[in-house]
């Protein structure tokens, strides 16, 4: 493994990644990961498909390359969902990027405990201006990350460039609007509601998912297709209670309280009651459901083929 910076590239991390870069939000990152491995990753969230019959162009399908495969995972972060990719995909030769020096330092060490001899390239770069030729990538992997950009459209335009033609690109997302649970709360939606806005104002947007549809045809993309990809938890899916409604939503939300309080968009009192009662549905005869987003698309070889992937016209 090697790790690189990209000439001219930021020293800091993006201002406008609203859940921070603390040790906390590094370990919640890693429950996500690991919670929804299976959903996310495997064919239709079903951990006991074979991984190996897939079209790599159908978000049904797993999310996994063919070995020697040529891949980029865009703003790798810590590294959680780079294990599992690497888990799926064995002997991918994968470059992963992220414009924070730490997390890609995490993600190194990360991966090398679980995958010592994997072959991954480590770059501290922006990925709206990508040290690579065009064409230099057969896969694009992009997971969690156009929720923080001001502008998705564009950054998904740019990667375009670093895509071979007929080369694939997998986008997941989530959707705050999609949290329902039992039992509801006033105080519950409102508390999420504080962290859907302070990520608006930070240049986000925690409802993209609904979205991923349009930004990938926009910026160029064919054969796109997006399925949701729904979590629900309830006591007889203990794991998921634990992994993603406590330790993933439930945490992220409470992660905000510093800010939501000083943003003036909510009292102490208030702010924690909300988080109580999302707690609830945590607990005995509590329920709780969220939909992720996951796309694919290709970038085309023909500037003029259709967006359904059809031949030009």
């Amino acid at each position: 493994m090697e790790t690189a910076t990209a000439s001219g590239r930021p020293a800091e991390p993006a201002p406008g990644y609203v859940h921070g870069y603390s040790a906390h939000e590094t370990r919640r990152l890693g429950d996500q990961a690991d919670a929804l491995a299976a959903l996310l990753h495997a064919p239709t969230g079903d951990p006991l498909h074979d991984l190996h019959d897939r079209d790599e162009r159908d978000p049904n399908q797993g999310t996994g390359y063919a070995p020697g495969a040529r891949v980029l995972e865009v703003g790798c972060g810590v590294g959680a969902q780079t294990v599992h990719l690497l888990a799926s995909s064995p002997g991918i030769d994968l470059t992963a990027v992220d414009v924070s020096a730490e997390s890609l330092a995490r993600a190194r060490e990360r991966v090398t405990a679980r995958f010592p001899r994997a072959r991954v390239r480590w770059l501290r770069a922006d990925l709206h201006d990508l040290p690579f030729p065009a064409a230099a990538f057969d896969h694009l992997f992009v997971c969690f990350v156009l929720e923080h950009l001001p502008d998705p459209a564009a950054a998904l335009a740019a990667l375009r460039r670093v895509l071979r033609p007929g080369g694939t690109l997998t986008v997941i997302e989530g959707d705050h609007g999609s949290a329902f649970f039992h039992p509801d709360s006033a105080a519950a939606r409102a508390a999420i509601g504080h962290q859907v806005r302070l990520q608006a104002a930070a240049g986000g947007d925690a409802l993209i998912g609904r979205r991923l549809h349009p930004l990938l045809t926009a910026a160029g993309y064919r054969q796109v297709t997006v399925r949701p990809r729904t979590v629900y938890a309830d006591r007889s899916r203990p794991e998921l209670v634990e992994g993603f409604t406590r330790n993933t939503f439930i945490a992220m939300v409470q992660a905000v309280r510093g800010d939501a309080i000083a943003a003036g968009l909510t009292t102490p009192e208030e702010f924690d009651r909300g988080i109580a009662d999302l707690r609830r549905t945590a607990g005995e005869g509590g329920t709780f459901h969220y939909t992720f987003f996951k796309g694919t698309a290709t970038n085309p070889a023909d500037p003029h083929e259709r967006p359904d992937g059809g031949p030009p016209c």
